[in-house]
C-alpha cells in the first residue's frame, strides 16, 4: 500500500504537536526549605530557568536590608524567607542574634525573635540555614543552641544546648580557636538530627515536637586523621546497603549513624583535616562521597555488609577511590552531584570549577580559572551550576561533563566582607543573602508565544 508519504506525515505531525505541547507546557516552581534544598543535595527541581544570563546579569526583581550579620543561608517555604542574622546597632532592638522572617514578595521583615548573644569579634554573624518542617523551624545559633520556633510568629517552643546538655565541642581550628557552630539540623521522621561532638553524644537525635532525646551516638573517633569533635558539616539522610542511616562529616572524617537506633555504623577517616571539615557529604545508593579543604582531597566510599573488626554483621565503608588535594579538594562551598557527574570549586581557598566522574574519580574537565575570587559556593537549577565567588561574583556554568561553559556573570551589589552564604532558587528567583541585605533576581525564562 502506498502509505509512506501519509506515515511520514503523521510522525511529523505528531513530533510538532509535542515539541508545542512542550512548549506550552508552565515551569515548575518550587520552595526551599532548608540547607540545600528540599533533599539537601543543592539542587533546585524548578525547571524553566535562564539559560544563560544578560550582560549585567538577570533583573534584579528587589533588593532589602534588615537581616542582620551573618553568612546563613535561606529556607523559603510558602512566601516567606526564613534566616539568622546579628543585629548590633538597630535603634529599639536589643543587640544579639535573631531569627527572622522576611516576606518573599518584597524583602519586608515580618517578624525577628532573639534567640542568642551571637556577638564574635572575630567572625560576626549567624552561620546555620533555618530547616522548615510542618510549620516550625529548627536551626542551631552559633553559641550551640538547638531552637524550634514558630514559623507563623517566630514563638519559642522549645531549646537545647549542645554544649550543655551533651557535652558538646567543635574540633579545633586555627590553634585553639573555635569557629562557631554552623551546622543546619536534618529533620526526619519526626526528629531532629544534630552534632554535639562529644564521643558519647557524636550525633543525637532530638524529638521534633518537644526536643527530648531520643537517641545518641557513641564513638567517632575513627582514625588518626582530623581532630576531635564536631565538624561544620550538616547530616544528610542516606539508604546504604538496605539501612537507613544518617551521614555527616566530623573532626575525625565521615561517619554514619542507624537512624533508628543512633548506633555508629561505620567511619571513614581518610578525608579529614585537622583544622575544619565543612562540605556535606554527597549520597546516591550504596555510595557516600566526602572532601575536605586545607590540603586534605576527597574520597568515596562504598557501603556494603560485612564482618566489622569485632567480628560482628556490620556495615563496612570501602574506599573507591581517592582524590589528592592537587586533584580536588572542596575548602567550602559544597560539591553537586548531576547525573553521575560532580561539580564543584576546587582548592584551597580556591574555587576553580571542576567537574569529576562521579564513581571512578576521573577528571572530566578543570579545574579552570574564571573571574571569580577565592572560594565558590554551588547550587544547582535546570542544567546550569550557579557559583557565588567570596567576591561577590555570580557565574552560570552549564552541568555538563564534556567542557567548562559559561553563560553569564554579574556581581552582587555592595559586597563588604567575604560573600559565602548559599545561593538560593525557589519559584523563578534567585534569591542571594550578602550580610545584611537580600536580592531577588528574576531568573524565571519568558514563556514562548
Amino acid at each position: 500500500m502506498p502509505t509512506t508519504r501519509f506515515d511520514s506525515g503523521y510522525r511529523w505531525s505528531v513530533t510538532l504537536f509535542l515539541a508545542v505541547l512542550l512548549q506550552c507546557l508552565p515551569a515548575i516552581a518550587d520552595d526551599w526549605p532548608q540547607w540545600r534544598g528540599e533533599n539537601r543535595d543543592g539542587k533546585s527541581l524548578e525547571t524553566g530557568l535562564l539559560q544563560s544570563w544578560p550582560e549585567n546579569g538577570p533583573t534584579l526583581a528587589w533588593r532589602s536590608r534588615g537581616v542582620g550579620a551573618g553568612y546563613s543561608s535561606l529556607a523559603i517555604v510558602e512566601g516567606k524567607i526564613y534566616t539568622l542574622g546579628d543585629l548590633v546597632d538597630v535603634e529599639g532592638v536589643e543587640a544579639g542574634q535573631y531569627a527572622l522572617a522576611v516576606s518573599e514578595a518584597d524583602g519586608s521583615i515580618l517578624w525577628r525573635t532573639r534567640v542568642g548573644s551571637g556577638h564574635d569579634d572575630r567572625r560576626p554573624g549567624a552561620r546555620s540555614t533555618p530547616t522548615y518542617d510542618n510549620g516550625h523551624l529548627y536551626f542551631v545559633t552559633t553559641d550551640g543552641d538547638v531552637v524550634c520556633l514558630r514559623a507563623e510568629n517566630g514563638q519559642e517552643v522549645w531549646r537545647r544546648s549542645l554544649t550543655g546538655d551533651f557535652k558538646g565541642y567543635l574540633m579545633k581550628a586555627m590553634g585553639s580557636y573555635e569557629w562557631r557552630s554552623s551546622e543546619s539540623p536534618l529533620v526526619d521522621d519526626g526528629k531532629v538530627i544534630v552534632t554535639p561532638g562529644h564521643v558519647e553524644a557524636m550525633l543525637v537525635a532530638l524529638d521534633s515536637k518537644t526536643g527530648a532525646e531520643v537517641w545518641r551516638t557513641q564513638g567517632g573517633r575513627i582514625g588518626r586523621m582530623g581532630a576531635d569533635g564536631a565538624g561544620y558539616s550538616s547530616p544528610v539522610v542516606a539508604n546504604a546497603a538496605g539501612v537507613k542511616q544518617y551521614v555527616t562529616l566530623v573532626g575525625r572524617g565521615l561517619i554514619s549513624a542507624d537512624a533508628a537506633t543512633g548506633k555508629m555504623l561505620w567511619g571513614y577517616n581518610q578525608v579529614a583535616s585537622d583544622i575544619a571539615n565543612i562540605a556535606t557529604p554527597v549520597v546516591r545508593g550504596d555510595h557516600v562521597f566526602g572532601t575536605s579543604g586545607y590540603g586534605t582531597g576527597a574520597g568515596l566510599v562504598k557501603i556494603q555488609k560485612g564482618a566489622t573488626e569485632e567480628g560482628q554483621e556490620g556495615l563496612l565503608a570501602e574506599e573507591v577511590y581517592f582524590l589528592e588535594a592537587q586533584v580536588m579538594q572542596n575548602h567550602h562551598g559544597g560539591v553537586i552531584l548531576h547525573g553521575d557527574t560532580l561539580y564543584t570549586g576546587t582548592g584551597h581557598n580556591k574555587g576553580f570549577p571542576l567537574a569529576v566522574d562521579f564513581l571512578t574519580g576521573e577528571v572530566k574537565w578543570g579545574p579552570e580559572r574564571n573571574q571569580g575570587v577565592d572560594s565558590a559556593a554551588i547550587i544547582y537549577g535546570d542544567g546550569r551550576i550557579y557559583f557565588r565567588y567570596r567576591d561577590g561574583r555570580m557565574i552560570l556554568v552549564e552541568a555538563t561533563p564534556e567542557a567548562y561553559r559559561e553563560h553569564g556573570t554579574f556581581t552582587i551589589p555592595d559586597v563588604e566582607l567575604q560573600s559565602w552564604s548559599l545561593p538560593v532558587i525557589a519559584n523563578g528567583r534567585l534569591v542571594l543573602r550578602e550580610q545584611d541585605h537580600l536580592f531577588s533576581y528574576d531568573i524565571e525564562a519568558p514563556s514562548s508565544p
